[in-house]
């Protein structure tokens, strides 16, 4: 498939906003610091930024609000009203904190649940998708909700430390959380490499009893929708080399720092710095994870371009 930037970087900066939302809506930090109440417009600016990214990739942007009207069948159409619906208690809760210093349980657990509702019904619209084998599976939104968790306990983490109280308990569930989400893409990756193709070349043309089936003439000569969008492919080299980048900003990296974090336990400009070098590596091996994500991801439909 093809690694479009701004779907990357729609999965990537709303799975954040999502995460940071979900964790300030379970009080975790203190909203009468000044650091908390920028945090709450952070989280919004990401998952606006995110959404916004998405429709880059439409041919009809001004046409993006039919989408919202499939809600019934499509889980595209689901995320579009979440995503519209999840505003209403994260502003909520971002007018308690920035405006009026307190934490209220009603907005901020509500925020929360539909925060992670919405990553899930981002998530189901690759793992619904039948004609991608990698992706259709329970641990493709099992990853996106554990990377939102971590990316969101991550950003957490540092607010903390701007603030200047940095417990052990934050960074620890940080890095349980990074743990898991690697710990399951790992295993998602490894699914893929495994992967037996249901759908051949033999099967989609309905010859295979006949022998193998083997592409004759491309049926065109330019590039249409499918091949573009749909034919995308990486060498192993560039994937093996981009995994290992992955892993090792995304995870090594940034388990390290909070390792530091958990036995030296400080906030101000130290702990802040600690913490965050560990959300910009971890950010970084994300973009590179979802790239992957699209890049390594084979549709059924090039049996017919012989792929």
């Amino acid at each position: 498939m093809h690694p479009a930037p701004s779907i990357i970087l729609f999965t990537t900066l709303s799975g954040l906003g999502y995460g940071l939302a979900a964790m300030l809506g379970l009080g975790l930090l203190d909203p009468a610091h000044i650091a908390t109440k920028l945090a709450h417009v952070v989280a919004l600016a990401l998952i606006s930024a995110g959404l916004l990214s998405s429709t880059a990739h439409l041919g009809n942007p001004q046409r993006a609000w039919r989408a919202l009207s499939q809600w019934r069948s499509s889980w595209l159409s689901r995320e579009g009203v979440m995503a519209i619906a999840t505003f209403v208690p994260l502003t909520w809760s971002a007018w308690l904190a920035v405006i009026e210093g307190r934490y209220f349980w009603l907005p901020g657990l509500l925020g929360m649940a539909m925060s992670l509702f919405t990553v899930f019904c981002t998530a189901m619209i690759y793992a619904s998708l039948k004609s991608v084998q990698a992706w259709h599976t329970r641990l493709t939104p099992a990853c996106y909700l554990l990377f939102a968790i971590a990316g969101g306990l991550m950003i957490a983490l540092f607010v903390a430390a701007c603030s200047g109280a940095v417990e052990r308990l934050l960074p620890a569930g940080a890095l349980a959380a990074l743990a898991a989400a690697w710990a399951v893409k790992v295993k998602w990756r490894m699914r893929m490499r495994e992967l037996a193709p249901l759908s051949t070349q033999e099967s989609a043309t309905g010859l295979g009893y006949l022998g193998s089936v083997r592409l004759f003439e491309r049926p065109h000569m330019t590039e249409n929708y499918l091949t573009r969008e749909m034919g995308f492919r990486v060498g192993r080299k560039h994937a093996a080399k981009l995994w290992k980048i992955a892993v090792s900003f995304g995870a090594v990296v940034p388990a390290m720092l909070l390792l530091v974090l958990m036995v030296w336990a400080q906030g101000g400009m130290a702990g802040a710095l600690i913490a965050g070098l560990a959300l910009a590596a971890f950010s970084a091996g994300l973009l590179a994870e979802r790239w992957l994500f699209f890049a390594e991801a084979r549709h059924a439909v090039m049996n017919y371009y012989g792929g």
